[in-house]
């Protein structure tokens, strides 16, 4: 099963080539995902490929070339499929753990890459500091990958709050919703959001 994962062909938005689209599970079924994978249930590798498969690519496209990009996507399934019995729901998110996979991925690619021109060029190895680059990278899709696991309620409320740098009074009429329900939806997608970036930090 593993060997015939090929990146799904909506990965990539017609209107931009490097934007993820995913359609991620409401809270209860993604719970539910990330415990099945870490059981070893065969069905779970193909849902968490569909599920986080385009944000890993996503990933993997913003520093690698497309059929590199293609590749490296394919190998961190196959990595986290093999390792599945080290992954805990009760420490972290599937996708952060994929996404702190990718990452190191990403980095044994570019340096791999970069052994093989220097010694076709017949020079010296050059270390290449790109771990600033994809660790900054990473937090962004980590942060974009929970906030798109939220529900779409908490969601709006953490986009209005920390983007659009609006009040809780201002988004209880913006939405108009209770001062005390925008309050625990900030909470609540606040930890949600930080449980997927501990799975990245590892």
């Amino acid at each position: 099963m593993i060997a015939t994962l090929q990146p799904p062909k909506s990965l990539i938005a017609p209107t931009d080539r490097y934007a993820p689209v995913v359609n991620l599970r409401p809270a209860t079924a993604v719970d539910t995902l990330d415990a099945a994978f870490a059981r070893g249930d065969e069905l779970a590798l193909r849902d968490a490929y569909e599920s986080h498969g385009a944000v890993v690519y996503s990933f993997c496209r913003r520093t690698l070339p497309e059929d590199r990009a293609a590749d490296v996507t394919q190998e961190v399934f196959v990595s986290a499929w093999k390792s599945h019995h080290r992954f805990d729901p009760a420490k972290g998110s599937l996708a952060g753990w994929l996404i702190a996979i990718t990452k190191n991925r990403i980095i044994d690619n570019v340096r791999a890459e970069a052994r093989h021109s220097d010694r076709r060029a017949d020079t010296d190895t050059v270390e290449l500091p790109i771990e600033d680059h994809v660790d900054a990278m990473s937090t962004a899709m980590v942060v974009a990958a929970a906030l798109k696991e939220l529900p779409e309620r908490a969601r709006s409320v953490i986009q209005l709050h920390y983007f659009e740098d609006l009040t809780h009074q201002q988004i209880t009429e913006r939405m108009a919703l209770p001062l005390g329900t925008v309050k625990s939806d900030i909470r609540r997608g606040l930890a949600a959001i930080r449980k997927v970036l501990e799975s990245a930090n590892g």
